[in-house]
């Protein structure tokens, strides 16, 4: 193989690895996790009063 056909070749490999990126599939879409910290906080924090109501004994 001659120098030029190297540079062909290198070429054309470094084309495909260059493009394949643009056919790539693109990120998820963002989750808004909001909406869910905010439930699983009032769940923490209705079970944490209800450990502190149910274990508190008259004296």
């Amino acid at each position: 193989m001659t120098m030029n056909a190297s540079k062909k070749h290198i070429f054309r490999i470094l084309c495909c690895v260059a493009i394949t990126p643009v056919f790539a599939q693109g990120p998820p879409p963002a989750t808004p996790i909001d909406g869910g910290i905010s439930v699983l906080l009032a769940a923490a924090g209705v079970y944490v009063l209800r450990m502190l109501c149910k274990n508190e004994k008259p004296r």
